[in-house]
């Protein structure tokens, strides 16, 4: 009886602890969930106090959308283009910057810049360095001879153009935590790898990736769920198209909710971006044990 009531005042304590922070978590995380999900079996056009139930109405209509199968397309195919190009250019930079080089601090202060920089603020900036009369896009591929491309205008370019501002502007995050990571890596191991005769690239093969692994899936994370997340870049770049080439599951959404003003379906989309989002979350954790080294 002593032993229980021990653990209930245990229990107590730590629920008192942890009450504060569950409130904020309710409020903005759990019950926007919830309520989305409700919505999501509704009618609701957004403006009208009075709904239907539709229950799975919703989603069985979404699924018999192309536009979900195009946008689910892009989302892909714009996270995969982000989250490669981002670590391996990190990793590069970070180990490029490794060593305190005179002016090395003003580089990593320039290329780290854009990630603390508004991406809209940026956006604009791009829109007109992709402008294909006078950017300066083009301007680089002429003076390589290359021709000139239409990027945001076509929708063969639209979404190469929208993953290279958002590439440029996540690399630098990048390198700061491979910088850290790097920094962290024993000098002992890589003396005695020295004395066992490997070279440069077996060090960095053997050492430094099952080293720095841990940052990598850190990034891997983040880099995926910010790319998944990607509103802004597209808004102002292409607003989805040319021709929806560039619509993800989010910017659907926002169509959906805020241009259709069909609620009901576009909470459903948020829905199945938050299944998208955990179920590739979860094989990464399961897929991190066989190669991630704490």
């Amino acid at each position: 009886m002593r032993r229980k009531r021990k653990d209930w005042k245990y229990s107590g304590k730590v629920l008192l602890f942890v009450f504060p922070a569950l409130i904020p978590l309710t409020v903005f995380w759990i019950y926007p969930i919830l309520r989305s999900l409700f919505i999501s079996f509704t009618n609701w056009d957004y403006m009208s106090p009075t709904y239907d139930f539709v229950f799975l109405d919703n989603f069985i209509t979404l699924f018999h959308d192309s536009r979900f199968y195009d946008a689910l397309l892009n989302t892909l195919l714009f996270t995969l283009g982000t989250l490669i190009p981002t670590l391996i250019g990190g990793l590069l930079l970070a180990l490029l910057l490794q060593r305190n080089f005179r002016g090395s601090g003003i580089y990593k202060f320039i290329l780290f810049s854009p990630w603390v920089t508004p991406t809209v603020a940026i956006s604009i900036v791009w829109v007109w360095i992709f402008e294909p009369d006078t950017g300066i896009a083009n301007a680089v591929l002429q003076f390589f001879h290359l021709p000139g491309l239409q990027w945001i205008q076509s929708s063969d370019t639209a979404l190469l153009a929208v993953i290279i501002v958002t590439v440029w502007k996540s690399i630098g995050y990048a390198m700061i935590f491979y910088l850290s990571a790097l920094e962290k890596v024993p000098a002992e191991l890589y003396e005695a790898c020295g004395l066992d005769g490997a070279r440069k690239w077996q060090r960095f093969r053997d050492i430094t990736i099952p080293s720095i692994s841990p940052t990598t899936f850190f990034l891997m994370i983040i880099t995926m769920v910010n790319s998944l997340q990607a509103y802004d870049q597209i808004q102002i770049l292409t607003q989805g198209g040319p021709s929806g080439s560039t619509r993800t599951l989010l910017y659907m959404y926002y169509q959906l909710g805020f241009e259709e003003f069909d609620m009901g379906q576009a909470t459903a989309v948020a829905m199945v971006m938050i299944v998208l989002t955990v179920g590739l979350s979860a094989i990464q954790f399961r897929a991190s044990k066989k190669w991630v080294h704490y």
